[in-house]
């Protein structure tokens, strides 16, 4: 049985309700709270997020093999099989972004919580990032392809609930600014 990672509270006068956890790159699981909730509150809801996200942790390492699996059937369906990447993984340390690519290394990565998601957002999000493999900004012909995915403005609606993706309802071009 693994140790289990360190925990580290972070208490702030700006937070007022609500307490999350999330594992920084060195392994730390951070909780922030309010400054106002007693150790005492505190204990339980540390124990239940930090088993969640052990949970997440642990079905995102056990599913890199079926991400790229999903991937390359993906890549079959939207883009012909033409896409090629080095790898793609789930990621811990990805708290307000659902995935990220890195197209000149040819690197994906996933952020753990998809792995949680229902199957067609986290294909959304697979595609979307693939799409950055052959168009590596979030212009007009990038979204043309992220559009062939028939689910994709009901999974952006669902990833903006969660935070996880802008709302450009304002942008008439459809394009993300300030997103790379």
């Amino acid at each position: 049985m693994s140790t289990p990672p360190p925990i580290k509270v972070t208490r702030s006068k700006r937070r007022t309700r609500t307490i999350t956890a999330r594992r920084l790159p060195d392994g730390v699981i951070e909780i922030l709270a309010p400054v106002d909730v007693s150790d005492k509150d505190l204990a339980p809801v540390i124990e239940r997020l930090t088993q969640r996200l052990r949970k997440r942790m642990e079905h995102a390492r056990l599913s890199d093999d079926g991400l790229e699996k999903r991937a390359r059937e993906l890549n079959r369906k939207y883009f012909d099989g033409r896409l090629r990447w080095n790898s793609i993984v789930y990621v811990t340390n990805q708290q307000h972004r659902a995935g990220s690519c890195t197209p000149s290394q040819g690197t994906i990565r996933i952020s753990d919580r998809m792995a949680t998601l229902p199957a067609w957002v986290r294909d959304y999000v697979i595609v979307h990032e693939l799409a950055h493999l052959e168009q590596p900004n979030h212009s007009r012909a990038f979204w043309d392809l992220v559009n062939h995915y028939p689910l994709t403005e009901r999974a952006r609606g669902y990833l903006m609930a969660l935070h996880l993706e802008p709302d450009t309802a304002g942008d008439p071009s459809g394009e993300e600014p300030g997103r790379q």
